[in-house]
């Protein structure tokens, strides 16, 4: 998040004369009515905003707000973002991605924005699949997809964002979806965020993965299938309406996670674990719970800002340049060639 001045904005003003070239249905859709309602909510200018992104469908995104964007190469929209930054600190950068994009070719340059700590929003899209090149199996697509790179069945153990970018040295990860109302919520928690801020949004291709996260997405029963964290909030989920409220609990023996039974709204005796976003090691077993045996952990799941890159940069830049005054012409004119020297303690 950078230190913006809030500014009055509506949604009308973040909508662009493109044309929205998705297919219709397509998850995206709702992804960027989502943010399109949330950047007046933030205050943001439009002025001081920057959307940059890859290739893939997800990558369009520039094009439809009313801001500055950068559609940049395949993979490398995390370069982009740092010299963006780099050059101007007081902007709001945005990097939208897809899980192809940003977890294949662009996964070494993903894994380095992270590691950074580059103060900006971080949207992976995750639709399983490559869409915008016709449907071929992804880093993300699970065991057994039938594709045209995978026509027997996908034999590859699929990626898990959230896991990568925590083992990145991430220090803000959180999950959504598309149509989820909840996700705005998760939008305004990666702004307030100073640093990067790490979200896998799951998107449904309505083409080439039709459905494929309808085991938890959908609206039928969602209660007792989605797990949305909330710091400082017991981890509960389901009703009394469809079997029973349940929580997560802390298996000792095992030092894993473990579902259990929740009686007459007890969840402390039920032993249900309190959300702490600044919790690594929770962190890590909740992005690896096996869905099916566990509900699907939503919202944000760790959030314990540091020092942003660019802040890093700004302040040796800072100690380099104090009490000198720079001269190209004095530096040129000293002949065919110069000497640097000086130490991190006393730069020259």
């Amino acid at each position: 998040m950078n230190d913006m001045t809030p500014i009055t904005t509506t949604l009308k003003d973040w909508e662009t004369d493109q044309e929205v070239r998705w297919c219709p249905g397509c998850g995206d859709y709702a992804i960027l009515k989502a943010v399109q309602r949330t950047l007046p909510e933030l205050g943001a200018d439009p002025k001081n905003t920057v959307f940059v992104s890859g290739i893939g469908c997800s990558s369009r995104f520039p094009y439809y707000i009313e801001s500055y964007g950068f559609h940049t190469i395949h993979g490398r929209a995390p370069a982009f973002a740092t010299g963006i930054k780099l050059a101007n600190p007081k902007l709001d950068v945005w990097l939208v991605t897809g899980d192809g994009d940003g977890l294949s070719i662009g996964g070494n340059h993903t894994m380095h924005v992270l590691r950074r700590n580059l103060d900006c929003q971080i949207l992976l899209f995750n639709n399983e699949i490559y869409g915008l090149t016709k449907g071929q199996a992804s880093p993300t697509s699970r065991v057994g997809t039938t594709s045209p790179s995978t026509p027997l069945g996908s034999v590859d153990r699929p990626a898990s964002p959230c896991a990568f970018a925590l083992g990145a040295g991430a220090r803000f990860v959180a999950r959504g979806y598309d149509v989820s109302k909840n996700l705005p919520e998760v939008l305004k928690a990666a702004h307030a965020h100073k640093g990067a801020a790490f979200i896998e949004i799951f998107q449904n291709c309505i083409v080439y993965n039709k459905d494929v996260f309808n085991d938890f997405a959908a609206p039928k029963g969602s209660e007792d299938r989605q797990l949305w964290l909330k710091n400082g909030e017991p981890m509960l989920f389901g009703s009394e309406k469809t079997g029973g409220v349940k929580g997560l609990a802390l298996d000792a023996e095992t030092l894993s996670l473990k579902v259990v039974d929740v009686a007459d709204s007890d969840w402390r005796r039920a032993g249900v674990i309190v959300h702490d976003v600044t919790n690594r090691s929770l962190a890590h077993m909740l992005v690896e719970l096996p869905f099916g045996a566990f509900p699907m952990a939503l919202g944000v799941i760790y959030d314990d800002p540091r020092p942003t890159y660019e802040a890093a940069v700004a302040e040796e830049i800072g100690k380099a340049t104090a009490g000198k005054t720079a001269n190209l012409a004095k530096l040129l004119a000293k002949g065919q060639t110069w000497t640097v020297g000086g130490t991190a303690a006393d730069p020259i």
